[in-house]
């Protein structure tokens, strides 16, 4: 690359350290500030910050490469993520903003699950943090690799030192600002690749004379729409759909909606997310539909699909613009990792740490161990990525599903069910998360192969782990009377701020 691109990439990076001083000195004084911002983000950063920590590098090089390899079977996955985050924002954001306030003022996920019942050192806060700390560092790992592979494939450095590269920015403004930090900059990473996912598909698509000279080129490779509906079983769409049940029990997107400053602002952020989300998905898809259309028309070499955005910004655009677009990519990238490494910090100190230990930590002394927790879980992350051939895509979906079916009906189920128990959440979790490791790893058919090869795994994992929510709340016994006031202060909060 010229030195253009250096400039524009040396710039985003020091924005990036900037704003992370920036929230140091704001928001860090107390765990409450370094988790949740002290509950006080605007809505128009709410939304971003949750589109950006949610979309990463997938956005920009996994969904591509998907409709790039497969064609129109990833807008299928496209379209249960759209409507997997409205629902969210509709049944999950306001009701959790004031849950979790009620529950004792509840800073992370798994705490908000004990006090749910009563209990702020219920067992189920435990089990639920390390399954936070286990699945983020797979996840976190997705994020290193699509880094690691941009800075290889960008800027012809070696794998590893990209790794070390994305990783260390990252590190440093979450471990300067925290939750702060990473709410403002992922809203500023989210900017630019709003801009990017517009720009590089309708730049690439002028290269065609027209729309039916793009779609010959494209269907050369890939089925048209009316052959993938043909060729679609019904275990196929429900696999590819049903990635939108994860959004329920994602802990670093629905942190925000704990983070947002009040009910009232979580409308604004809806309409502000969904647009955004609109607008980048379908720009993502489109960047693999002209790729591939491209590829076949000037016989450009795509060694890996997953590579096709950068490059189209190697050798459609001038090389400042080239540098703001591989910044596009990794504000995806860092967004995700770094919203992932503080809620893994969070549950190592809050939910772990605190729990276990004899003596309460001073705020100041929380907040050092938070630090501590987000370059343990990076180092882990670290050693995972080392491995270049993971498929970002498929790393990202195993602990996409871990979550979702570990934590998504539990959510939904403190919300909305007045009798839920503390042993049905313990249940509900282990089930969820033991399905899917199952679904994933273990070899249960005749050719080896593992189920997952038949559904994707969240569909099985999120049905065991309701229907045990459900059957294990019936025959236990009732929940007791500070769950029931607890609850009650709930909805009755709701209700008056709805008025």
């Amino acid at each position: 690359m010229q030195a253009e691109s250096y400039i524009s990439l040396a710039l985003y990076f020091v924005a990036m350290l900037g704003i992370g001083l920036f929230a140091y000195r704001q928001s860090t004084s107390d765990i409450s500030g370094y988790i949740l911002g002290g509950r006080k983000v605007s809505p128009q950063v709410t939304a971003l910050s949750a589109g950006a920590s949610d979309m990463s590098g997938w956005m920009l090089m996994g969904l591509p490469g998907a409709m790039f390899v497969a064609g129109f079977d990833a807008m299928f996955i496209a379209i249960g993520l759209v409507a997997g985050a409205l629902v969210n924002y509709l049944l999950v954001a306001p009701k959790l903003r004031v849950y979790t306030e009620v529950a004792d003022d509840s800073l992370t996920v798994p705490e908000f699950f004990a006090k749910r019942f009563g209990q702020a050192n219920a067992s189920v806060r435990i089990v639920s943090a390390v399954i936070i700390v286990l699945f983020f560092t797979l996840y976190t790992s997705a994020g290193l690799v699509a880094g690691g592979k941009l800075f290889e494939s960008a800027f012809a450095l070696d794998y590893q030192l990209g790794l070390l590269i994305t990783l260390g920015v990252v590190v440093s403004y979450t471990l300067l600002g925290g939750f702060l930090a990473v709410s403002l900059t992922d809203f500023v990473q989210g900017c630019i690749m709003f801009v990017a996912l517009v720009l590089v598909p309708v730049v690439a698509f002028t290269q065609f004379d027209s729309v039916e000279q793009l779609n010959a080129a494209a269907f050369e490779s890939i089925p048209n729409l009316s052959e993938t509906w043909q060729s679609l079983t019904l275990v196929g769409l429900v696999s590819s759909v049903a990635w939108g049940l994860g959004y329920f029990g994602q802990p670093h997107i629905i942190v925000r909606f704990m983070a947002i400053r009040s009910v009232g602002a979580v409308s604004t952020a809806r309409n502000i997310g969904m647009s955004w989300m609109l607008v980048t998905i379908i720009g993502a898809l489109a960047t693999g539909f002209v790729g591939i259309a491209y590829a076949n028309q000037f016989n450009l070499d795509v060694a890996d699909p997953e590579t096709i955005f950068i490059i189209f910004s190697q050798i459609l655009f001038h090389p400042l613009i080239s540098g703001f677009l591989m910044a596009a990519i990794l504000a995806a990238i860092m967004s995700t990792i770094s919203s992932q490494l503080l809620v893994s910090a969070s549950s190592l100190t809050e939910d772990i740490l605190n729990v276990v230990s004899t003596k309460q930590a001073s705020a100041k002394a929380t907040v050092t161990m938070g630090r501590f927790g987000v370059a343990g879980v990076a180092i882990a992350a670290l050693m995972l990525a080392m491995d270049q051939s993971n498929s970002i895509l498929s790393l990202v979906s195993n602990a996409w599903a871990g979550f979702g079916a570990a934590f998504g009906p539990l959510v939904l189920f403190c919300l909305y069910k007045k009798d839920l128990t503390h042993k049905a959440a313990l249940a509900g979790i282990t089930s969820g998360a033991a399905t899917v490791l199952v679904w994933i790893y273990v070899p249960l058919l005749p050719d080896g192969q593992t189920l997952s090869s038949v559904m994707y795994e969240i569909v099985p994992g999120f049905l065991v782990s309701s229907l045990t929510l459900w059957g294990v709340s019936k025959l236990d016994t009732e929940p007791g009377p500070k769950t029931i006031q607890m609850f009650s202060e709930a909805t009755q909060e709701m209700a008056d701020q709805k008025s």
